[in-house]
């Protein structure tokens, strides 16, 4: 007998014709299996409940997880009426354009017309059918994978007809590196490749392989991009006198690994910057010596940095220098993001004197992207708010930090800020000058991801190579411009004799 038919109702003619004690013995076994059916289901309930908070709990930790690695990397801990804005935000923004054609109109379009070799016929009357002119469209995205050619070049000859006495043949077109195997096309993308799309030089080997080009030495393609570095030279020394010719100037540096023995020294990548360019140079010292001699052939005022020691010594240098030549000084500013950043380290352990500060830096950075959606002349108008802000934890800072052994994190970072009170808040009176020096940490971001990839440089020539083509790339972000558009205008106009030019000389050019 079947569960099913454990449970079916009796007849109640067949009931009266069961003898009583069989009844009474029919009703105790279903009752224990009712209660055993009972018991398995309490049971299980129990674990299913179980199951769907372990499931909860993983599902939390893979939201944690996710965020952590794959999330925007930010130090921000948006606001209630950040959360209300970026709401009414996503509810103003407009339908998605469907078509790709209107979504990417600068994509080349192709019309594939879809016709039949036989004419149908009328399903009515049986007529064959003819083409009424009208069409359904449809448009969908495609992509054509990378493709490789060999060119064979062939180079007329002319001879007198005459008196045969002389013969003379094509010349050849200009070339980055003349008499190379490879085309100034296949130079610039390998280059871009690596210094723009940050692709290791030994994949991009490998995905010419599978488009049918085996066996392509990395070795010969590394080679590519120093060709193509001492090419655009001139363009990157042009960008440095347009970096130094700024007054207001980011700086950052950050260790640079070379790859085979060049002795103990560690080797640094120093970047400085402006709103429009962006400028490398690979030392084997973090000294403050590359930072002075970068600001003595400047017009730079103002340097904008974190609170490092080579920076102070560089401009007390130039300042120096610059005294006994009777031109305008340097001044340090430095980065308010960073001294945000010790108390957000200081959190975990001074959860309340933390939180302090950083709701006070977060009315700050408010009232910043006020004053930068305000017109020049009024943004001073807003930091000035500021003023009050900075002082009050200024107060609280000196109240407070002898509460605290000197080597705790609260301490280090109160410290921190009242040591360089002055440099932190100058920028409230010149609206030139940027709070932080983001703007700069973002133009480290490639270098640092490239250096991560492919591990470092082999040679001083590879670091040059590293220099050049980083900046002008970065720079070509920085004004907006398609760095393979610029290197593919760069080189054509260098061989037609043309100065070179910076990525903001080219973006003039576009308008």
């Amino acid at each position: 007998m079947t569960q099913e038919e454990l449970f079916k109702p009796l007849p109640s003619d067949k009931i009266a014709l069961i003898p009583h004690e069989e009844l009474v013995e029919l009703f105790k076994c279903q009752q224990k299996i009712i209660d055993i059916i009972n018991k398995d289901n309490d049971r299980l309930r129990a674990s299913n409940n179980e199951l769907e908070q372990k499931s909860f709990y993983i599902e939390e930790q893979y939201i944690t997880i996710k965020n952590k690695y794959f999330g925007k990397s930010s130090e921000k801990s948006p606001s209630e009426e950040d959360r209300k804005k970026h709401q009414d935000k996503n509810k103003k923004k407009k339908k998605k354009v469907q078509l790709p054609s209107l979504r990417y109109p600068d994509a080349p379009l192709i019309e594939r017309e879809v016709i039949l070799d036989n004419l149908p016929a009328c399903k009515c009357c049986g007529t064959e059918m003819s083409d009424s002119g009208m069409t359904e469209n449809s448009e969908f995205l495609t992509a054509v994978p990378q493709q490789f050619f060999v060119i064979r070049q062939k180079r007329h000859k002319y001879r007198c007809g005459k008196c045969h006495g002389d013969m003379v043949t094509a010349p050849n077109p200009p070339r980055i590196k003349p008499g190379s195997s490879y085309s100034d096309e296949m130079m610039i993308d390998v280059a871009m490749s690596k210094y723009c799309d940050l692709i290791p030089i030994e994949r991009y080997s490998s995905i010419a392989g599978r488009s049918g080009l085996m066996d392509l030495p990395p070795q010969s393609l590394i080679e590519l991009t120093h060709n193509v570095a001492d090419f655009a030279e001139g363009a990157y020394n042009k960008l440095g006198e347009e970096v130094k010719s700024e007054k207001v100037l980011n700086a950052d540096e950050t260790p640079h690994r070379m790859l085979e023995d060049h002795g103990d020294k560690s080797w640094y990548l120093w970047g400085f910057s402006t709103k429009k360019a962006s400028y490398f140079e690979i030392h084997d010292t973090r000294s403050g010596d590359v930072a002075s001699e970068i600001l003595k052939s400047s017009e730079c005022e103002y340097l904008v940095s974190d609170v490092f020691s080579g920076y102070s010594k560089a401009v007390k240098v130039v300042n120096k220098f610059r005294k006994e030549k009777g031109l305008p000084l340097v001044k340090n500013i430095y980065c308010n993001s960073h001294a945000r950043r010790k108390f957000k380290e200081a959190e975990e352990r001074y959860s309340d004197e933390s939180i302090y500060f950083l709701e006070m830096y977060k009315k700050i950075y408010r009232l910043e992207k006020i004053a930068k959606a305000r017109p020049p002349d009024r943004v001073l108008r807003v930091r000035r708010l500021m003023t009050r802000i900075f002082e009050e934890m200024k107060s609280v800072a000196m109240e407070n930090v002898a509460g605290y052994s000197s080597k705790s994190k609260i301490a280090i970072a109160m410290n921190y800020f009242l040591k360089n009170y002055n440099e932190f808040t100058l920028f409230i009176k010149n609206k030139d000058l940027p709070i932080d020096n983001n703007s700069q940490e973002r133009q480290m971001r490639s270098p640092v991801v490239g250096r991560k990839t492919w591990y470092g440089t082999h040679s001083k020539r590879g670091a040059r190579t590293t220099a050049i083509l980083f900046s002008l790339v970065e720079s070509c972000k920085l004004n907006h411009v398609n760095p393979r558009e610029y290197f593919r205008k760069l080189v054509q106009d260098l061989h037609d004799g043309k100065a070179p030019y910076t990525p903001k000389d080219y973006a003039h050019l576009l308008k």
